[in-house]
């Protein structure tokens, strides 16, 4: 205490003074209370901006990191991966992803999510921008109201999300084939969708493959439309050459799927989403008329069938009726023979007009089941199953159906289930009886006893040419000899200045001297006959004749005629 604090008094001690203590905080405290208030604030605005929590489960953590790892949506950032754990069965990890308020709508039942990586497969490059900036968890969102926040994540990227126009089809198969998730759909030759989606039938005969085809083009997908495999490369030999035919590279590679309406009249009425349609093998097979309802007949060939396969054509006077399904052998106790049992599915609708006009006469006709009936009649015109050969290089063999002129009747059950066709030897099986009856008449020849005889006729004509080349021969060149001497003798008397030719010329001399003598007789007696009586008359003398005057224009000169 200072001295102004002391009273002042008179004694000695000084008076003690009573005084009231002061509160003085300090400043000091103002920063962690203003620090609290802060913290309790930003604590109060993280509650209320707070979305909800959901977890996801993913087969691995590859690529998430609590606190870093974003959920994004069209790449915007609507959360954060929290925590991720590993399940308790250990087969899966469980991520806690913390929402944004405005993506409560996220946390419904529809929304799916996956880990967006970088990712090289058949139908491209995706995810190549998180090389740099890390996964992270891609979300995409439906249209339902019901809230969940348990989901189970997708391994890969969805094909089709809930943002894209288009429609979804259904397209059902016999096998997969080379499609995979975001094979291309193609119509005219020009990418319009993908296949989105792929499962076994309930029954397992089959596999449906969903395909999603974008819109504005999802219009061309009509009632009529076929669709068909388009992988790979189709080719084909034919009258025109040889055709290969394929969609795009993509195809070649991952598969595809194109889609065309049929020629001709059709139903152009749009398709309803979700409508199923048949997957063909190829697009022959797609354009072909439909097959309608398929009938199974069994033939019982008495023959080696090598060379038939199953998935074999069958066909109706060249037109393609069905195909083999089945290849047994079987065994006759009474023949003690071996035959082959070939079942086949036909469909009697593609045999068309002619189909249609048979039905309706064996509808005329009262006829309850009208394919017995057609087989039957049929039957009784010769109609005859054949193993002909379709290859002549690889020897393989399909199934003719066809009418044989001459064919002997045979008995038919059209009450059998299946029906059962008559069957007759195929054209390869005649050559092949033709050849064997060749080969055992040319067995028949005695080529022993020919050779013999041809070795003795050809021991005689090697010593007939040894008899010519030592006796005839040399009598021969002396004959040759004699006859060129003969003709060189004639040739030199042949000659100009031979003797024979000089005495051939003066004859003929003669001869013309003698027949000029002859004509001068000829017109002596023709103008004095009368010298064959009396004889030729003496020559007149010579006389001087006078000289002659000139003659006057237009006399005649003398002794001439008028």
């Amino acid at each position: 205490m200072t001295d102004e604090n002391k009273p002042i008094t008179n004694g000695d001690l000084p008076e003690p003074v009573v005084q009231r203590p002061r509160i003085n905080a300090s400043l000091v405290w103002l920063v962690p209370i203003v620090a609290a208030l802060v913290g309790l604030s930003l604590v109060i605005h993280a509650w209320v901006q707070a979305g909800p929590a959901i977890t996801i489960s993913f087969q691995s953590a590859e690529g998430l990191e609590p606190g870093k790892t974003p959920v994004k949506y069209k790449n915007v950032v609507i959360g954060r991966v929290t925590t991720v754990r590993l399940s308790q069965d250990r087969s899966h990890i469980v991520a806690k992803v913390s929402l944004e308020k405005s993506a409560e709508g996220f946390a419904t039942a529809d929304t799916r999510f996956w880990v967006v990586r970088p990712r090289i497969g058949l139908g491209g490059v995706s995810g190549i921008d998180t090389l740099l900036s890390g996964a992270f968890i891609g979300a995409d969102v439906g249209e339902s109201q019901e809230p969940k926040d348990d989901f189970i994540g997708l391994e890969a990227p969805p094909t089709v999300t809930h943002s894209a126009l288009g429609r979804t089809f259904d397209l059902h198969a016999d096998d997969l084939g080379s499609l995979d998730i975001g094979s291309p759909i193609y119509y005219r030759r020009i990418q319009v969708g993908r296949v989105s989606s792929y499962h076994l039938d309930t029954d397992g005969k089959g596999v449906t493959v969903q395909i999603f085809v974008d819109a504005p083009n999802d219009q061309f997908v009509t009632r009529s439309t076929r669709f068909w495999n388009a992988s790979g490369v189709d080719v084909s030999l034919g009258a025109d050459g040889l055709k290969v035919n394929t969609q795009s590279l993509a195809t070649v590679l991952a598969g595809g799927v194109a889609f065309q309406d049929p020629a001709g009249p059709h139903d152009a009425t749009p398709a309803d989403e979700n409508a199923a349609y048949t997957l063909f093998n190829n697009r022959a097979t797609a354009m072909a008329p439909p097959d309608g309802e398929p009938r199974y007949i069994r033939m019982r060939f008495n023959q080696s069938m090598r060379g038939l396969v199953v998935d074999a054509p069958v066909e109706f006077l060249g037109v393609s009726f069905g195909r083999v399904v089945s290849i047994n052998l079987d065994f006759d106790e009474k023949t003690q023979a071996f035959f082959t049992v070939v079942g086949a599915v036909v469909y009697p609708q593609r045999l068309g007009k002619a189909h249609d006009k048979l039905v309706a006469l064996a509808k005329s006709r009262g006829d309850d089941e009208q394919m017995s009936q057609m087989m039957g009649r049929l039957v009784d015109h010769g109609l005859r199953a054949q193993a002909r050969t379709g290859n002549l290089l690889t020897g393989q063999l399909y199934i003719a159906m066809d009418f044989l002129p001459n064919a002997p009747k045979v008995a038919f059950d059209g009450t059998a289930k299946p029906l059962e066709i008559p069957t007759a030897p195929g054209s390869f099986d005649k050559l092949q009886e033709q050849v064997a009856d060749i080969v055992g008449k040319v067995q028949k020849i005695p080529f022993d006893s020919i050779g013999r005889n041809l070795d003795q006729s050809l021991g005689e004509l090697n010593r007939t040419l040894k008899h010519v080349n030592g006796d005839v021969l040399p009598e021969l060149k002396t004959t040759l000899r004699g006859a060129q001497q003969t003709l060189g003798s004639a040739n030199n008397a042949l000659s100009p200045d031979s003797q024979l030719q000089q005495n051939l010329g003066g004859t003929l001399q003669e001869l013309q001297r003698a027949a000029r003598s002859l004509r001068v007789l000829t017109d002596y007696l023709g103008d004095h006959p009368d010298a064959l009586l009396r004889g030729r008359r003496a020559d007149a003398r010579p006389t001087e004749a006078p000289p002659a005057a000139t003659p006057s224009p237009g006399a005649q000169p003398q002794g001439s005629k008028p």
